[in-house]
This record gives C-alpha cells, sequence and structure tokens, in this order.
C-alpha cells in the first residue's frame, strides 16, 4: 500500500488527511459477487474448460486465480492491469480471490500472453455452458439473437488494426451477439477493422443456432440484423435451421419503385399531417435463391413533400402482422445500450496489446464480467433494481466501505454504518443465499 505523509485540509485545519487506516477496503461488495459466483459455479466451469499452455516451473498464482482477479477487476471498475499494485493487499479482494496475495501487473500481463486460438474457443465454451444453466433457471421460451458490429479503437503498431471506413478511424471490428430480451452477452469474435459488417457472420452464427436447437428444441429462435447483416447465407441458415429472422434490407432502385407503387410520393393528401405506413409484400433479388416475404415501412413527415423507405426481409408467417414485425425490429435499438454497457462498464473495447490474440482474450474477460454482473442483476436483484446499470451497481453494491476485525477463527468485515444503500445490499445477498440453480 502507498503511505503518504499526512496531509492538513485548508478549510478546516483539524481535519488531517492519510491512508494507513489499516485493514479496510472500498470493494466489500464484491463478496455478493463471489457468493453468487459459488452459487452458479462461475468461476469452476471456466477453470474447468480452460487449459492455457504453461509453461513456468515454478509459480505462486495459478491462471484459474489470474483470471479471477481480472474479471474481479474489471466488475470493480478497476479496469488496467496494474490496479493489482495498488490492491495486493485489499483484505476483500484477498479474501475473494482466496490468496494471501493479489498477482501484480507484469503477472497478468504474461498471463494473457499464454492464450492461443484453442483457449479463446474454451473461455466460448465455458461462457455457453454458463449460458445454458441460466437460461434453464429462467425456463426462457424465446432468444432473440441480436447482431450487431462495434468499433474499439487502437493505437500505434498494433496487429491487425486497420482503418475502417465507416468509423473513419483505425481500430478492430468486433463482431457480437446479445439475447435481446435478458441482454446476456452470446457471443463475440474480434476482426481486423477493415472488415464488412458481415464478414464471417454465418460462421459466426452456425454453432450458435445448431446449439440452441439441440440444447432448448422448444425454445423458439429469433435472429435480428441491420442491413450490414442483409447475406443470403445468413437466410438461408435461419431457413434451414427454422430459426426465424428480421433482417433490414439496404434499399435499391426495385425496392424503392415497389414502395413508390404502393403509396406515390404525388398523392400526397395533406401536407401538415405526416402519413405513415407498414406494407407487405413478396420480393426476390437476384441474389436469392427464392423470393420472400418482405415490409416495407413508408413514412412522409409532416412538411416533407416524400415518403422515405425502410425495407425488412423475414421468413415469419402471415400470423404475424407487418406492424408487429416493424415493431420487433424497433426493439434492437436496445442493443446499442448492451454495447455501450460492455465498453464503458467493462472495458469491452480497451485492447492496447500489439497482439491480437492477447487482445481477443482481454475481449472475452471483458464478456464473462459483463456477464457474471448480467446474471447476478437478473437473478438476485429485486424487480425495480434489474435494469440498473454496472455504474448504479458499483455505487449501490460494490463500493461500500468496510473494516476487517479478526477474531478466533472468523473475519468479520464491518461495513460502513453510513452506507446509503445498505437495505440493497442485505436484501441483494439474501436473494443470492436463497438461489437454487442447480
Amino acid at each position: 500500500m502507498t503511505r503518504l505523509p499526512q496531509t492538513t485540509l485548508h478549510f478546516n485545519r483539524q481535519l488531517k488527511l492519510s491512508n494507513d487506516g489499516g485493514e479496510l477496503s472500498s470493494d466489500t461488495g464484491q463478496f455478493l459477487f463471489r457468493e453468487f459466483d459459488e452459487k452458479l459455479g462461475f468461476s469452476q466451469t471456466i477453470a474447468k474448460h480452460l487449459h492455457l499452455k504453461d509453461e513456468r516451473s515454478f509459480c505462486i498464482h495459478q491462471n484459474e486465480q489470474l483470471l479471477r482477479q481480472k474479471i474481479y477487476q474489471l466488475i470493480a471498475g478497476y479496469h488496467e492491469d496494474d490496479a493489482a499494485d495498488q490492491l495486493t493487499h485489499d483484505p476483500v479482494f484477498t479474501q475473494v480471490l482466496g490468496t494471501p496475495a493479489l498477482a501484480s501487473q507484469p503477472s497478468l500481463s504474461r498471463f494473457f500472453k499464454r492464450f492461443d486460438a484453442q483457449a479463446l474457443d474454451q473461455l466460448q465454451t465455458a461462457n455457453q455452458e454458463l449460458l445454458d444453466r441460466v437460461h434453464h433457471v429462467r425456463q426462457s421460451e424465446t432468444l432473440i439473437f441480436d447482431l450487431d458490429s462495434t468499433h474499439a479503437d487502437t493505437y500505434g503498431n498494433q496487429e491487425k488494426s486497420s482503418y475502417n471506413a465507416h468509423y473513419r478511424t483505425l481500430g478492430f471490428h468486433p463482431l457480437v451477439a446479445f439475447d435481446g430480451l435478458t441482454g446476456d452477452f452470446l457471443k463475440a469474435q474480434l476482426r481486423p477493422g477493415s472488415v464488412y459488417t458481415s464478414n464471417g457472420v454465418v460462421d459466426f452464427m452456425r454453432p450458435l443456432i445448431e446449439h440452441y436447437n439441440e440444447t432448448f428444441p422448444k425454445t423458439s429462435a429469433l435472429v435480428r440484423g441491420d442491413s450490414g447483416f442483409a447475406v443470403p447465407a445468413l437466410y438461408e441458415l435461419c431457413e434451414k435451421e427454422s430459426v426465424y429472422y428480421i433482417i433490414r434490407l439496404k434499399s435499391n432502385a426495385k425496392l424503392k419503385a415497389l414502395a413508390e407503387e404502393l403509396h406515390p410520393t404525388h398523392e400526397v393528401r395533406d401536407v401538415s399531417v405526416t402519413e405513415s405506413y407498414v406494407e407487405d409484400s413478396i420480393y426476390q433479388a437476384s441474389s436469392w435463391s427464392m423470393p420472400r416475404r418482405i415490409i416495407i415501412q413508408s413514412t412522409r413527415p409532416a412538411g416533407e413533400l416524400f415518403f422515405s423507405h425502410a425495407f425488412f426481409v423475414t421468413n415469419l408467417s402471415e400470423s404475424f402482422s407487418s406492424q408487429a414485425i416493424v415493431a420487433s425490429y424497433k426493439k434492437r435499438g436496445t442493443m446499442e445500450n448492451f454495447i455501450k454497457e460492455a465498453k464503458d462498464g467493462f472495458g469491452f473495447d480497451q485492447m492496447k496489446s500489439h497482439d491480437f490474440l492477447v487482445n481477443e482474450a482481454r475481449m472475452m474477460l471483458s464478456l464473462l464480467a459483463y456477464n457474471l454482473t448480467n446474471w447476478l442483476r437478473t437473478l438476485s436483484f429485486p424487480v425495480a433494481a434489474k435494469g440498473i446499470q454496472i455504474q448504479t451497481i458499483r455505487t449501490r453494491l460494490i463500493k461500500v466501505a468496510s473494516k476487517l476485525v479478526k477474531s478466533g477463527r472468523s473475519l468479520h468485515f464491518k461495513l460502513s454504518s453510513s452506507f446509503v444503500y445498505t437495505r440493497f445490499f442485505w436484501d441483494v445477498l439474501t436473494r443470492v443465499q436463497q438461489l437454487k440453480l442447480h
């Protein structure tokens, strides 16, 4: 622990500040995450699947401990590895990790160097097993695969970093999939910055769709994606696997002509009133193997002379109205919140290594930290708090001051008596301990 000289405050010279208060922690809420971790079998599942090629002849910190340390640092908001140097003997972190001292920043950095493509697959397998466990608990009947790509800035000469014309900057272009209903992070793949949005999406989605069809055959699945994922091979995959899809189409001359036939611009009735229509049609692009149902949304805002059109392709039957299909697609916008939560809350886009695989490993640990938090929130928080985001969770649950008092065989963590959210803290802990997940 860094010790600073005692400092006197200018506004009141009777007040002295120093950071030599003894065995104190500001992250007591990590115990709730560790309790939930044990209930879910989170760390055990990852340890079961992850087998790194470790050439160390002697080590103080096992790979499982290093992985757990990094995930818990991310949850607490310590995204940089060197935060470990200040947390070395933090009484809460050491108990959560079951170690007398945390690994240092160099140890964490070397840990990521041990990841290869096989290890990344093992992390995804572990994540999928945990997703399945939670899916069983929720008894979900519907699953929505929300697809998107995002951007991660890079700095310097990083492997596979390249210019992305859409974002107009250098970086990576990860492909991500979330469950649109629960916010669960289903899968992520790091890609070079210059690849197009849909690059590799069929290979990305195939194992995910096949897994859920085999493991949860009674679960109804829907794929949603913007026009960047308007790929015939993706439609064909969904049709083959009996999975529904709603994917936005890029506008073209034929689609515009079709929309204009339905609602000609020259037939505007009252320019001061907004007009909006949603229509069905059958359409076959030249790259499609067969005709498909499309939805056309035509809108002319008040004061405008021309309609703007949005087009969607779907394999949903006529029992789903065109209005319901458009409404479902619009709900895909919540995915932007999930991506922002993963980035701002868990450092999902903070990839600063020169090594591409190291960056993907860091991305995967951010994904796991995000999911552990999301599962705790959705399974153990009271209904009114299930939608709160990680920054609020840290304020209300994690950033709790406590003092360690040792007596006999026990370690007593005395929480601050001035903690504002004490009722919420104990409520969540009770709910975690009462959970039945197996």
